[in-house]
């Protein structure tokens, strides 16, 4: 590990720091109805869409509003795809998606996912992109902040019915924080090179062709989907791409945005329960488990192919194939393990040609359940569910009923998280050893043997944790993987936000527990060791079979 990668790293975590505690606090006076300076737009909101901002929903009633909107949001997506040859803003003459690709990339978008089994600027009209996907990326990101407020309310009120009102919610997730977020970005990169237009294309005369390039409304896009942890990109390079992440500048700002409001939230939590210890916390868990990551797949990265010393190539430069030169090892390293610690799903470099420890970390990150930063509110909804299985274990070994946050954690709770955890660790299996053995499934790999077999668990594993980068060397466009991988994206996200929902309103009915010497302080660094100890636990029981087909594997054969 070089003593550059440690400085860049540091300076990295310190940027966030220093954005994350003041975005944190104002979020937290933002869903506390403290801070109110778009009151009028918001209402205006409401009364257009005849909502009572005064209901409390119970955890049901809320339950149905988000799986009935986002019902909503895979319907139009489809639509717009499905329609646009005939839809205005298609300066490229784009023909209209096929209805696999429609169905996969509606239910990718709206589940904040972002999985894309196409090519951005070969297939989607800058309508498409821009009412459809860019609007999805604003609404699922705020879905999952709504969900989280939920939970933070079940643990912060008392004999209460209600959790909140979702709509409310996803109005001021999106109003207050991503919009004006998203424009500050978006007017950064575009100062960056970042393109922002409503061309379709210009034309470049080299030495030997012309050649057609891309162009349309990219900035926009850029920032909403690092900002709100989406990740689709508008071209198929996404983030590697010149036109979406010109220079260092531009990929440090991504980069930062990309874990900003997963590491705000949690301070978020810390006000919103009335002490900060307990946002610090989880915030530390993240960090534990991200930087030893993040400097694992540099490191191995750094160290190269040992095969290659064969032919005499010099690996003093690292492992450069799939990178671009002007991020280098360090910055695609640590991209690699943002996105796929926060469930993002963007690169700025190739996966499938990382080294296999390289390229095992990010597939192991999504396999702790995107919950080291994870998305936008689904990340500390699933780190919460993990410390509700961490003190109910604690409570079975000390003889005492499990407490969290002054709630007592009993029967309910424990099956509730239970699901939570095993529905996206059972879609990633079971659709892997499907496509294992399928011919539909294998027909489309670019590798055989183990990296194929890494491509194909990536690929589900990607799609069950909502994150939504590839490994690439594998095809996803054909029926069988648009079907099944759009089966367990809503798997990942609406098989786990029912049953949160579930736990909140469980919650919000108890009394607060009073503190006693035998409760367990969940703010100190035992606790932070227990939390972390457990999702490394369960992931390790989950999915170390899997990897040692794969990326462990292939390891070997290198040595």
């Amino acid at each position: 590990m070089s003593a550059n990668a440690l400085v860049q790293v540091s300076v990295f975590l310190v940027l966030l720091a220093a954005a994350a505690v003041p975005l944190g606090a104002y979020m937290a006076r933002v869903f506390g109805g403290q801070l109110r300076w778009l009151e009028r737009v918001e209402h205006s909101f409401y009364r257009m869409a005849g909502i009572s901002p005064a209901e409390d929903m119970g955890w049901a009633v809320y339950a149905r509003a988000v799986l009935l909107f986002n019902l909503l949001g895979v319907l139009s997506v489809y639509a717009l795809q499905r329609l646009q040859a005939l839809l205005p803003l298609n300066p490229a003459g784009l023909s209209n998606v096929g209805p696999e690709v429609a169905w996969n990339t509606a239910v990718s978008f709206v589940s904040n996912t972002n999985w894309q089994a196409y090519s951005g600027e070969t297939t989607m009209s800058h309508l498409t992109q821009m009412l459809g996907l860019s609007v999805q990326n604003f609404v699922s990101a705020a879905t999952g902040m709504a969900v989280l407020v939920a939970l933070i309310r079940g643990f912060s009120r008392y004999g209460a019915t209600g959790v909140g009102n979702f709509w409310v919610d996803l109005t001021r997730s999106t109003l207050y924080v991503l919009l004006p977020l998203s424009c500050l970005l978006a007017l950064a990169l575009v100062s960056q090179g970042v393109v922002q237009t409503f061309a379709s294309s210009v034309r470049a005369r080299g030495l030997a062709a012309e050649q057609v390039i891309a162009l349309g409304p990219v900035a926009t896009q850029v920032a909403i989907k690092q900002l709100g942890t989406n990740g689709g990109g508008f071209f198929n390079a996404n983030s590697a791409h010149p036109f979406e992440n010109p220079n260092a500048l531009s990929n440090l700002l991504e980069l930062l945005a990309i874990v900003l409001i997963p590491a705000a939230l949690c301070l978020t939590l810390g006000a919103m329960v009335k002490d900060k210890r307990q946002g610090w916390a989880l915030l530390a868990a993240m960090l534990v488990l991200f930087v030893p990551a993040a400097l694992g797949v540099i490191a191995f990265e750094q160290a190269g192919n040992p095969l290659l010393t064969h032919f005499g190539v010099d690996l003093a430069a690292g492992n450069m194939e799939g990178k671009e030169t002007r991020f280098g090892i360090v910055q695609s390293g640590l991209w690699a393990a943002a996105t796929t610690a926060a469930s993002n799903g963007s690169v700025n470099a190739m996966h499938d040609s990382f080294t296999p420890l390289g390229g095992l970390i990010p597939m192991w990150l999504m396999q702790l359940g995107e919950v080291v930063f994870g998305g936008v509110g689904s990340g500390l909804y699933g780190l919460l569910i993990y410390a509700l299985i961490a003190v109910f274990i604690a409570g079975l070994m000390v003889g005492r009923t499990p407490e969290y946050l002054g709630k007592k954690i009993e029967a309910f709770e424990t099956k509730m998280a239970s699901l939570v955890i095993l529905l996206p660790t059972a879609a990633v299996l079971i659709g892997t050893a499907v496509a294992c053995v399928v011919p539909a499934g294998t027909a489309t790999l670019g590798n055989p043997g183990p990296h194929g077999f890494s491509e194909v668990l990536y690929a589900f594993s990607s799609g069950a944790n909502n994150n939504g980068s590839a490994f690439a060397g594998i095809t996803v466009s054909g029926t069988f993987y648009t079907l099944a991988i759009g089966l367990c994206m809503l798997v990942g996200r609406f098989g786990v936000i029912v049953p949160v929902l579930a736990i909140a309103g469980s919650l919000a009915k108890k009394r607060r527990v009073a503190h006693s010497a035998g409760t367990l302080p969940t703010h100190t660094p035992l606790f932070v060791g227990m939390l972390v100890g457990t999702i490394l636990l369960v992931a390790a029981l989950s999915f170390i079979p899997a990897l040692a087909l794969g990326p462990i594997v292939e390891q070997l054969q290198l040595e």
